[in-house]
């Protein structure tokens, strides 16, 4: 085993400062004389021997040299302080039973401890000390920063600040806890509130401000951002939520700028880890359409509940390359596949015989798909019931489909295909032990068939911004959050069900405009022009999660639902859908969507 060259040094710091203290307790106790008996003797160099022998394996198992000196904190002065206790506790019995001690006074053992525990101490301490004392010294080229939360996150990003040489000058906290006004963190105070910020930031002459808030909800962050806008701030930084921080370590590293998901008024979702990790952990994972949004996300969350071999399966040979680099200690496979190849799926499924596979592979563009319908129904019906069967004939644990809220009393032909894709997994759920589980949720910011991406490049133009109506409402989780929900719902799933995630209040599709225009430093219809155009082919105002007929049952996790569906009759679906596969191959319009809407009658179109 190789030993570190910090080890080392620290190993020979010790033994020369545990000499030292021994030695400076036997010159304090005797008033700078050391009585001749104790030198001559051996006395002292046995104490000093006795002390090492104790104390530098004690120190090496409590992980004493190996820490970071530049961000040494509470954690190792607590680990130096039982080290010390039991190397004491070693050597106090081992100096009243040892004859070669009679007669030594008891005091040299209690002061030689102390001033071990000093030395040792300073010495793992005295960098960061000097850092934080450096750091309040330099205002070069720092700009002064206020830190809006003065919990555990404020506290840690303040210590990093504190002990690197970043260009952050923390001068203070707010928290609208009232049992933290005025308290000292780190020789910083907490000023005020969250509504202070605009009288902090004119009196200290703030120029930018930390959020560090991660476990909030995202109603205190947009207050915290409204504040800073009112003061004038150009730069806000926040600390993402939790669950974007693998670890669970916040650094300075983790700040970014806000985001319009930051600010959707959405509240933490609650996870069963233990759960999710129990379903995952040494299995063998098949994701879908990889190389999308949700796909990708999906692949990235999975990856950290050490699957034994994560499938990435996906058409796009570009997108699955990108994604395939995102992995490095994980055994992964890349499959550059059409999920309506059915012989290569076969042999995939036949080869790598997953446990669990996530389907999210889907043509989502709605407007495409009301053109284009057969590859609607090619791709999201079809393609979906060939992996499926495959999972069936190769006992497949649990199947788990991605739908979506356009699924519902669907105006689309893209919604009209997922609530198929639906029926399908419920009629699947019946054949074998094969759990086939569906998962239904809303719009994604940043995924491919959502409008944030669409906003930012017509504002990247200079506008104007295009809105279908004023009136025009929608349900809108962020990547992460909707990917997190879909793998506790199929942790969750005993096979059959359609779960509803809960997609919190809708949001108007104008008012995400605005804020994405103020995220990139305009303001609306001042700066950037809002335009108002009709709704495209296949769109509606609002989106349900449910049908009038459908209600639903609650589970362990108040953010997923269970929807009560009726049961899905196997011989009427199996014709159908054959009649639906010829029509696709003849690219019928009329006819595929007459069928669409026997196998869907809420479909409207």
């Amino acid at each position: 085993m190789r030993i570190k060259k910090q080890t080392i040094i620290f190993m020979i710091l010790d033994v020369l400062l545990i000499s030292l203290a021994v030695w400076l307790a036997f010159l304090l106790r005797f008033d700078g004389k050391i009585p001749a008996q104790y030198l001559d003797q051996g006395g002292l160099q046995r104490m000093i021997l006795l002390a090492l022998l104790f104390s530098l394996p004690i120190f090496y198992v409590y992980e004493l040299y190996s820490f970071s000196w530049s961000h040494v904190s509470t954690n190792e002065l607590i680990s130096l302080t039982k080290a010390i206790v039991i190397s004491f506790g070693f050597f106090a019995v081992s100096f009243f039973l040892l004859k070669g001690f009679q007669g030594f006074p008891r005091s040299t053992l209690f002061i030689s401890y102390f001033l071990i525990f000093i030395f040792c101490g300073g010495i793992r301490f005295i960098k960061r000390i000097y850092l934080e004392i450096s750091s309040r010294k330099k205002t070069n080229k720092q700009e002064r920063t206020l830190i809006v939360g003065a919990g555990d996150a404020g506290e840690e990003i303040l210590r990093n600040v504190l002990a690197s040489d970043s260009f952050y000058l923390p001068l203070g906290f707010v928290d609208d806890n009232q049992a933290k006004q005025g308290i000292v963190i780190h020789g910083l105070k907490v000023l005020g509130k969250i509504n202070d910020i605009p009288k902090i930031v004119k009196e200290k002459q703030i120029e930018q401000m930390i959020v560090a808030l991660p476990s909030a909800g995202s109603q205190t962050i947009k207050s915290a951002v409204l504040m800073g806008r009112k003061a004038r701030l150009k730069k806000i930084k926040v600390v993402p939520p939790l669950a974007e921080i693998i670890n669970g370590q916040v650094s300075i590293r983790h700040l970014r700028e806000i985001q319009v998901e930051d600010l959707l008024g959405r509240e933490q979702v609650l996870l069963n880890a233990e759960l999710i990790e129990e379903s995952i952990c040494d299995k063998v994972v098949l994701v879908t359409g990889a190389a999308g949004s949700i796909g990708s996300e999906l692949s990235k969350q999975i990856g950290k509940f050490r699957p034994s071999l994560l499938l990435l399966l996906d058409q796009d040979e570009t997108g699955i390359f990108n994604i395939s680099k995102e992995f490095r200690n994980l055994r992964i496979k890349s499959l550059v596949v059409d999920i309506r190849d059915k012989e290569k799926i076969n042999q995939i499924f036949e080869q790598f015989k997953p446990d669990i596979v996530l389907h999210a592979a889907a043509y989502k563009h709605v407007p495409l798909m009301e053109e284009q319908p057969d590859e609607a129904v090619k791709n999201n019906i079809f393609g979906t019931k060939i992996v499926a069967e495959a999972a069936l004939i190769h006992g497949t644990e649990k199947f788990i489909f991605i739908s979506t809220d356009k699924s519902v009393n669907p105006t689309s032909v893209m919604g009209a295909t997922k609530r198929v894709g639906e029926m399908i997994c419920q009629n699947f759920n019946q054949r074998n032990s094969t759990k086939f589980i569906s998962v239904r949720f809303g719009n994604v910011l940043d995924s491919r068939g959502s409008v944030i991406p669409i906003f930012k490049e017509q504002i990247k133009k200079g506008g104007p911004v295009e809105v279908t109506h004023p009136e025009m409402k929608r349900y809108i989780m962020v990547n992460s959050e909707a990917v997190l929900l879909v793998m506790q719902a199929g942790a969750m799933g005993q096979g059959g069900e359609v779960f509803v995630l809960d997609m919190g209040e809708p949001i108007k599709i104008l008012d995400l405009a605005k804020e994405l225009i103020r995220l990139s430093g305009f303001e609306p219809d001042k700066d950037i022009p809002i335009v108002f155009t009709e709704p495209r082919p296949g769109e509606k105002f609002f989106e349900e999660i449910l049908t009038a007929e459908e209600g639903t049952i609650a589970t362990q996790n108040k953010n997923i639902f269970i929807a009560r569906l009726s049961k899905v009759n196997e011989i009427a679906l199996d014709e159908q859908l054959e009649r639906l596969k010829i029509f696709a191959q003849q690219n019928n319009q009329e006819e595929m969507i007459n069928i669409l809407k026997k196998l869907v009658p809420s479909y409207n179109r």
